[in-house]
């Protein structure tokens, strides 16, 4: 169950950074709202998940798929650039995403 809680605290975390960007500052109320109520999840499903993962692979999974999620999401959704570097940087993370959980013996 742990590991469930975590995939879905790491789509909450690309979930936030998307409203984050586009409450303009928490300038815009609904996607800040949006934001701040999918933070607070994302962290408490974290929580829940580190009760019995241990903390690196938790915390390394949770950013990982926050930060490959937002980067998909930055070019399918806003238009961001793509270029080799880029997808190499994403496929470089994913890497070493299913290397912490290939190491974990949970």
């Amino acid at each position: 169950m742990a590991w469930l809680y975590l995939v879905v605290a790491g789509l909450l975390e690309v979930l936030w950074a998307f409203t984050m960007k586009q409450s303009h500052g928490f300038s815009r109320l609904t996607p800040s709202i949006i934001t701040l109520i999918a933070m607070i999840a994302s962290f408490g499903l974290l929580s829940m998940a580190m009760r019995t993962l241990p903390l690196g692979t938790a915390y390394t999974i949770w950013t990982g798929i926050g930060a490959v999620g937002a980067f998909v999401v930055g070019i399918t959704v806003l238009g961001e650039q793509i270029t080799p570097m880029r997808i190499a940087a994403a496929a470089l993370i994913v890497s070493g995403l299913v290397l912490m959980k290939l190491s974990s013996a949970d």
